[in-house]
C-alpha cells in the first residue's frame, strides 16, 4: 500500500464527512487507506468515519500527538500522510505528493501549505505570508523550518515517533526536527489544503497571544525543556450553529470578549521574547540547542539526586 492517511479526531462530527468525501475522490490510482483516530469523542465522529469507509481506531489518551502517534503505528502504507479532520484536499493532492517522492528517492518527507476558509482578512493573509516565507527559504537554501500537520507526508521507515510529552508544536516543530535527522524534507508552497477558520474565531489578539504564543510556542518550549507536559492543549474551539460542510449541528462556542488573566499575560510576554528565537532559521537552531542542553541538565540533576 502506498499511502496511509492519518486523521486525529475529537468531536469532529460537524466537519469529518466533508474531509472523508474529498479523500474518497482523490485521482491517485494506487492503494491508500484512511485512518481516523477517535480521541475520546462524545459525538458521532466514529460512526461518520465508518460510514465513509475509514478505519477507526481509538486513543483514550487525550492529545494530538497521542492520536497521531497511535494512527501512525497502525498504518500499513509506505508513506504516512498527516492531516486534520476539518481540512479538505484538492483531488490531485495524493498524486502530487506521490510524484514528489518518486522524483527524489532521498526525500523522507514532503510538506505543503494550508489556507483558512471563511477567515477574516488577517486570517487569510498570515498563512500566505508564512508558507511563502517557508517556500522562499526552501528554494534558496533547501532548508524547511516549518511544516503544518494538516499537510505533512513522511516515509514510515523514517519516522521515529511523536514526543507524547508535547502538545500542538509536537506534531509540527518537533516532528520536523526528527524527520530532518533522517533525510531531506521538501516543501511545495503550491501544494495547498483548505482548513476551517474555527481556530481563529476568537479574534486576532486571542489567536496571536493566547493560542499561538502561549499555548503553541511557549508550550512547546516549556514541555520540551522540562520533559513533561507543563502547558496543556489549547481549549477546543467549535463554531455555533450548523456546519457549512455537513449540515449537522455543532457545539456552541463562547465568542464573548476575552480578558486574559495576569499569569496568561505574563506567559504571553515571555512567549514574545522567545518567538524571535523560534521564527527565524538561526533562531530555531539556537532554540533547539538550548532546549536540548537544559533538558540534559535537568535530567542529570534528577539522576544524581536519587
Amino acid at each position: 500500500m502506498r499511502f496511509s492517511i492519518v486523521i486525529p479526531a475529537r468531536n469532529e462530527a460537524g466537519y469529518l464527512a466533508a474531509t472523508l468525501r474529498g479523500l474518497q475522490r482523490q485521482d491517485f490510482p494506487g492503494d491508500y487507506e484512511v485512518i481516523v483516530v477517535d480521541n475520546g469523542s462524545t459525538d458521532e465522529t466514529a460512526e461518520i468515519a465508518r460510514t465513509w469507509g475509514a478505519r477507526v481506531i481509538s486513543e483514550e489518551r487525550r492529545g494530538v500527538c497521542q492520536a497521531r502517534d497511535a494512527g501512525t503505528r497502525a498504518a500499513h502504507g509506505e508513506i504516512v500522510v498527516s492531516t486534520d479532520a476539518d481540512t479538505t484536499h484538492p483531488v490531485d493532492w495524493l498524486s502530487r505528493i506521490d510524484r514528489t517522492f518518486r522524483a527524489d528517492p532521498r526525500l523522507v518527507a514532503v510538506s505543503g501549505g494550508c489556507r483558512f476558509v471563511g477567515a477574516d482578512w488577517w486570517g487569510r493573509a498570515y498563512p500566505v505570508l508564512l508558507f511563502n516565507a517557508v517556500g522562499l527559504c526552501y528554494r534558496l537554501t533547501g532548508w524547511v523550518w516549518y511544516v503544518s500537520a494538516a499537510n505533512l507526508s513522511f516515509r514510515r521507515d523514517a519516522w521515529t515517533g511523536y514526543d507524547l510529552r508535547l502538545t500542538q508544536g509536537g506534531d509540527e516543530l518537533d516532528q520536523l526536527r526528527r524527520l530532518r535527522r533522517n533525510g531531506r524534507v521538501a516543501f511545495d508552497a503550491t501544494l495547498l489544503v483548505d482548513t476551517s477558520a474555527r481556530r481563529l474565531m476568537r479574534g486576532f489578539w486571542y489567536s496571536a497571544f493566547v493560542t499561538f504564543l502561549y499555548y503553541y510556542l511557549l508550550g512547546y518550549l516549556l514541555n520540551r525543556v522540562v520533559g513533561r507536559t507543563v502547558l496543556p492543549m489549547a481549549p477546543d474551539i467549535r463554531p455555533a450553529g450548523r456546519s457549512i460542510r455537513s449540515n449537522r449541528p455543532a457545539a456552541a462556542v463562547d465568542r464573548s470578549p476575552v480578558r486574559p488573566r495576569p499569569r496568561t499575560m505574563v506567559a504571553a510576554l515571555l512567549a514574545v521574547l522567545t518567538v524571535f528565537m523560534i521564527i527565524t532559521p538561526p533562531g530555531r537552531m539556537l532554540a533547539d540547542g538550548v532546549a536540548d542542553t537544559v533538558h540534559a541538565a535537568v535530567s542529570h540533576h534528577y539522576r544524581t539526586a536519587r
